[in-house]
């Protein structure tokens, strides 16, 4: 009778040859893995964000108006007039988002004989664009926004109120934005730390807390070849030195992608003369909508007091 026996340790060589081939095959394959999952996630965090908007509400009192801007985009937006010395405010949207998003901040200040303009930066809603840039293009657009308003309303002192990306953009461009007053509303400091924080968001703080930093570092030395920028161009906290005009920071408590330690690093870098309002419970929302009333209080009540002439 013939034993088969000694063909097992063979088989369990087999076996363990094949395992080490695949843990090779994978351990070869997970950078090039990374590399592309970062590529694809900077693709699709920077796609355009093109949404039909249509005429504007009839209670805005509005007019349709398209400005060329710097960036290569003819924005699209509307201009509110105000009553003569009662100031403008250039309405400066989030990432992903257009001009509806401001909507109920126009009202407001269209209540209060502000003039506004509300519109859409380069590649979101009606304005077109190949590339959102976290700041980095949408900065010509606020510049290119800002002279549109004094144009169309000279003589009135103008500020701008800036949310997250369009905060960004307020402060990004090559010479700080030529207004009266600025208020930025959960603005990041810098792309590696903005990217850093929603990855934590995003898989947990447990293995967010591993790789977040080094996909974020990967996505900084991803970032030039799609987007035609450096990293070093995406950081609004070296900027915050050289506003020259009364500011206003506000931030939620809750942040999570702009997280309180950053708002206060930002605020510090500021010069005088500032104001800080941290929003109690607030993430990274749309403050107006969250605390509409405290809003007023603060940005209205801020932006009346530097922008309106009695």
């Amino acid at each position: 009778m013939v034993s088969l026996l000694p063909a097992a340790p063979v088989i369990r060589a087999s076996r363990l040859t094949l395992w080490l081939r695949r843990a090779a095959i994978a351990i070869l394959l997970a950078p090039v893995l990374l590399v592309a999952s970062v590529i694809g996630a900077g693709f699709y965090l920077s796609a355009p964000s093109p949404a039909v908007i249509g005429p504007p509400p009839p209670d805005l009192g509005a007019e349709a108006v398209t400005i060329a801007s710097p960036s290569g985009s003819a924005l699209k937006g509307w201009y509110i007039a105000g009553r003569a010395g009662g100031g403008a405010v250039v309405l400066l949207h989030g990432v992903n988002a257009n001009r509806l998003a401001m909507l109920r901040r126009a009202r407001l200040f269209k209540a209060e004989g502000f003039s506004v303009l509300l519109f859409d930066f380069q590649a979101h809603g009606e304005s077109p664009g190949t590339r959102i840039t976290f700041g980095w293009r949408e900065s010509l657009d606020a510049e290119a926004a800002v002279a549109f308003v004094r144009a169309r309303a000279p003589g009135e002192r103008v500020g701008a109120v800036g949310s997250s990306l369009g905060g960004a953009a307020a402060v990004l461009g090559p010479q700080p934005l030529a207004v009266d007053a600025l208020v930025l509303e959960s603005v990041y400091s810098e792309i590696g730390t903005a990217i850093a924080n929603r990855i934590r968001v995003v898989l947990g703080a447990r293995v967010g807390g591993l790789v977040a930093q080094p996909m974020a570092l990967l996505f900084e030395v991803v970032l030039p070849p799609f987007l035609g920028m450096r990293p070093a161009e995406l950081r609004p906290i070296d900027h915050m030195a050289t506003i020259a005009t009364p500011l206003l920071v506000a931030a939620g408590t809750r942040d999570t992608r702009t997280t309180m330690a950053e708002t206060m690093t930002m605020f510090d870098r500021a010069p005088q003369p500032k104001l800080l309002w941290t929003v109690e419970g607030a993430g990274h929302v749309d403050l107006e909508g969250f605390a509409p009333e405290a809003y007023r209080a603060h940005v209205l009540a801020f932006l009346a007091g530097r922008l309106q002439r009695k």
